[in-house]
Formats: C-alpha cells, sequence, structure tokens
C-alpha cells in the first residue's frame, strides 16, 4: 500500500470545507491585540493567550528591536554548543528567582519543554501519572519516555490514588498535571495532589503554561496560589503567553535541573531561544513584577466575563475555582454546531477557539474564549452581545 493513500481519504477537514465551516488557518494583518485586523475585517481579540497583553507593548516591542539589532537573528547552535547567549542565562537566573526555585533550564517552545522535562526524568522502570485532561505536550512527553504512563480521571483524587496503588514500590513516580487547565479553565486539586504525592513517595511537575501571570502572588502560577512552592518539584511553563514571547522552561532544584540539561534529547539537539524572544520575555517577566496590578486587572476582566455571560443566558462551564481564570469555555456541544457558530461569530467580528474531539467527546464540544488584561468593559460587552445572538443563532 503507498504511504501517502491516508492523505487522499475523504477527511472532517474535507467535509467542513465543503459546508463553509472550516475555522482554522485565519491570517492576522494585525498585531496580536484585543482587536486586531484579520481578513480585511476587524474582529473582537478572544481566542488569544496573551492573557497579559503584552505583545503590543511598547517596552517588550523595544526589548526585541534591541536585542536582534545587538546580537542578530538567531543563535545557529544548541545551548550546549555556541548557542547559548548572556540573555538566556540573564532571564533563566531571574526567572529562578521569581519563581523561588533555584534554577531553571530554557527550552527553545513549550511544547518542547514538556517533551525534553519528561523524557529525561522517567526512565524504564519508572511510571507517570497523568489528568486525563492535561495538555497534548504532556502526552507526547510521556510517550517519548520509557516509562509506563497511567491517567486518572479528570480532577478526581480517588482516581488519582487509585493509578498510585497501581505503582509497585521500587518505581520512581511523578505526577504531571496542568496548573490552570486549558480548554477548561479550572485550576488543578494540587493540596490534595501533593498530599498524595507524599504518601506515596512520588514527585510533582505542574504544567503552570496558563498559571503563570495569571493566579498566585504576583502572577507566580498555581504553586503560589495554594502556597505550596516548596512542596511543587518541577515547573514547566512558557512565554508565549502571559510573557509575550516564544519558548519555555522548567523550574527546579539546581541538580534536577542540571540533570536535565545533561540528559534531555529535545533540549541538547534543538537551537536556542533566539535573541529577541529571549529578551522580550524577559522584558515581559520584569514588567510582571514591577506590574502586579495588571494580574489583578485579569482577574477582575475575567469575573466581568463570566458574569456577562449569565446575565445574557448564554451557558458556559461553571468555574470551581475561588479564583477566575482567563479561560472561559461556551457549550455549543455537537461539532457542526460548535463551527457553524464560530462561523457566524466570526463573520460578525469576534474571533473564538471551536474546540473538538479529541480535545472533548464528541457531545461536548466548546468555544474557547479567552481574556486580556487589556480588554476594556466596553469591548467585552460588545463581544458578549454579539456572542450571545451568535449562539442562539
Amino acid at each position: 500500500m503507498d504511504l501517502f493513500t491516508k492523505c487522499f481519504q475523504p477527511s472532517m477537514a474535507d467535509e467542513v470545507r465543503q459546508r463553509g465551516i472550516y475555522p482554522y488557518f485565519h491570517a492576522l494583518e494585525s498585531r496580536q491585540d484585543v482587536e486586531v485586523i484579520m481578513e480585511g475585517k476587524r474582529r473582537i481579540m478572544l481566542g488569544s493567550n496573551n492573557y497579559l497583553g503584552l505583545t503590543t507593548d511598547p517596552e517588550v516591542v523595544e526589548a526585541g528591536i534591541h536585542a536582534f539589532e545587538r546580537f542578530g537573528s538567531g543563535c545557529s547552535g544548541s545551548r550546549f554548543l555556541n548557542g547559548t547567549l548572556e540573555l538566556h542565562l540573564e532571564l533563566e537566573a531571574e526567572l529562578a528567582a521569581f519563581l523561588r526555585k533555584d534554577s531553571v533550564v530554557t527550552f527553545s517552545t513549550g511544547f518542547q519543554s514538556n517533551l525534553g522535562i519528561i523524557s529525561a526524568l522517567v526512565g524504564r522502570t519508572d511510571y507517570m501519572i497523568c489528568d486525563r485532561e492535561n495538555h497534548a505536550s504532556i502526552y507526547d512527553g510521556c510517550r517519548l519516555s520509557f516509562g509506563k504512563m497511567l491517567r486518572y480521571k479528570h480532577n478526581d483524587m480517588a482516581d488519582l490514588e487509585a493509578q498510585l496503588q497501581k505503582v509497585p514500590d521500587t518505581a520512581g513516580i511523578l505526577i504531571v498535571t496542568d496548573g490552570v487547565f486549558s480548554m477548561g479553565g479550572d485550576i488543578a486539586n494540587l493540596p490534595e495532589i501533593v498530599r498524595l504525592a507524599r504518601q506515596y513517595g512520588a514527585r510533582v511537575m505542574v504544567d503552570d503554561a496558563h498559571g503563570l501571570g495569571v493566579i498566585g502572588e504576583g502572577g507566580r502560577g498555581t504553586a503560589s496560589h495554594f502556597g505550596l512552592e516548596d512542596e511543587v518539584d518541577i515547573y514547566m511553563g512558557t512565554f508565549s503567553k502571559s510573557l509575550a514571547s516564544l519558548g519555555g522552561y522548567m523550574a527546579a532544584s539546581e541538580r534536577v535541573a542540571d540533570y536535565v540539561r545533561h540528559n534531555s534529547r529535545p533540549f541538547i539537539f534543538s537551537a536556542s531561544i533566539t535573541p529577541a524572544s529571549c529578551a522580550v520575555a524577559l522584558t515581559a517577566l520584569r514588567k510582571l513584577e514591577r506590574h502586579p496590578e495588571l494580574v489583578t486587572r485579569l482577574r477582575a476582566l475575567s469575573a466581568y466575563a463570566r458574569e456577562g455571560f449569565r446575565k445574557r443566558g448564554v451557558r458556559m462551564r461553571e468555574s470551581i475555582a475561588d479564583v477566575p481564570t482567563p479561560i472561559i469555555p461556551l457549550y455549543t456541544q455537537d461539532v457542526v454546531n460548535t463551527l457553524a457558530t464560530a462561523k457566524r461569530l466570526y463573520d460578525a467580528g469576534v474571533y473564538v477557539n471551536p474546540v473538538l474531539p479529541p480535545a472533548t467527546p464528541a457531545a461536548d464540544c466548546l468555544l474557547r474564549t479567552s481574556y486580556m488584561a487589556t480588554h476594556t468593559e466596553a469591548l467585552l460587552d460588545e463581544a458578549m452581545d454579539i456572542i450571545a445572538a451568535g449562539i442562539g443563532g
């Protein structure tokens, strides 16, 4: 059989293109901001992870320009060899201090960070135990390792304990969870995860891609939110969300970080973060440190949006967290209705992200909306009015 046979078979993408509701690869013609020009028309952006709105901040943009001029366009090598700039070391040191961990290792992307961390630490006789709603990069990191993966029902601590009980006493255990879950916007039950980890001799890793800049003291993330910074062994995060850049990181003890630096194939064999991306992330981090009110503003707007949807009768996934996160999923049920609704909203001037299987069950598809500290209440009201009319469509 020809390897490419599968490429020519009918697909869901073909079907939705024919229906005129294909939702992907819309081209931006402006900066990533609260309002964008996309395919020639103004759209209110409710689909970005630019949580603090720093992608257009003049100081952040200027830092990228200066780094480009000083260091050039790229590093042309891995961190192991010629690809370490003083900027990388500066970013790692300041981020470690901000997160109150001994050391930080930076990776070229957030996705690569999970691949690099998990595959380096988990060996053939070890186990990874994952929340079922963890990000795809965590699952791929588990596949890249040689250990055995077990999964527990989303935020179900009884099921987590049941999985822990399956692990032989001789095996190492890494419990991996999103801090703020990327689709639902809910927060991991970290106090109970930490308690069970202590009881069963496991280590804990939190993917805080959607937690940094969002929750915790000054935006320090999920462990800070629960006062458990000393109890979480590894933080993973990205620069492509709150820090307005590209790249990822691991924060851990010095010995663990050093082990990953010397054993992580995705780290060793990848080119380092570009100078401009590094400088932008560092400047955004400093901005976050100086302006914790950005985090407060983001929370207030997230709460405002949730209350606005309730008033308009828009069905959403209610948050059980005591702090509102800037991810609000709206129920649209089946695939076709989800895509058709996303298209109506897009045409009416609001960009949202449709979430389809395998990210959700077939009957529980969502429109994922997300918010920035730089939105205004007036802009959110305009967007919510459009959404309320479009979902009823």
